[in-house]
């Protein structure tokens, strides 16, 4: 779902589709959305998850050419096109690493698996079977993982409406883990990980079918 700069094909499939190094809770806000923190214990303020998810559509809509339209192409595809490397870099890890490090195939499981080891947003495209780590802006300055790419700036990115969490009839893509709130972002070195644990989970595998074969 990538595309180069220059790149000028904005076609969708209705059928199927802060520079720092580590996980950032700053960034811009825009509190006219907020209702409120609610007081969870005593001294503790939680802020609704519905504000959350509105600070991190507003948030993500920044790295849109034209916000209005991008809204629009989530209201009617459930995807638009985003600029990596404005406000965050992405990085995109085949399936088949992910669902090895999972150990699971199951929505269900992978979704529990991604929320906790993960602790960012991440969302699945099926048409291109990989999943996208949002992460900092300084990630693709350093990032050299084997079998991965981190998209930073001149690509652009399709993106599923926060509210997609779920397979869409829309398009293809949609959030495993959605984002907790404005510039929420995995920790590079937390996927890092993630991708080598999947990639020698896989060769574990692989090493133990042809054994079995053998």
């Amino acid at each position: 779902m990538a595309s180069h700069d220059g790149v000028q094909d904005r076609t969708y499939d209705p059928g199927p589709a802060a520079e720092n190094g580590g996980r950032t809770r700053g960034g811009p806000t825009g509190s006219a959305l907020f209702n409120g923190p609610v007081e969870a214990d005593p001294g503790v303020f939680v802020h609704p998850r519905s504000d959350r998810a509105a600070g991190a559509e507003t948030w993500l809509i920044l790295a849109a050419r034209d916000a209005h339209q991008a809204r629009r192409e989530w209201a009617e595809y459930g995807v638009a096109l985003l600029r990596c490397g404005t406000s965050f870099t992405t990085v995109r890890i085949p399936a088949d690493i992910v669902l090895a490090a999972a150990g699971t195939t199951d929505r269900a499981a992978l979704v529990t698996y991604l929320t906790t080891a993960l602790d960012g947003p991440c969302f699945f495209d099926g048409n291109g079977q990989a999943f996208y780590a949002l992460t900092p802006l300084s990630t693709a300055h350093r990032w050299d993982v084997p079998e991965t790419e981190c998209l930073g700036a001149d690509f652009y990115l399709g993106v599923p409406a926060t509210t997609i969490t779920e397979p869409d009839p829309r398009c293809a893509a949609y959030w495993v883990v959605p984002m907790d709130g404005p510039a929420a972002l995995c920790d590079p070195a937390i996927v890092r990980w993630l991708v080598q644990r999947g990639r020698i989970q896989r060769s574990e595998a692989a090493a133990w079918e042809a054994g079995e074969d053998a």
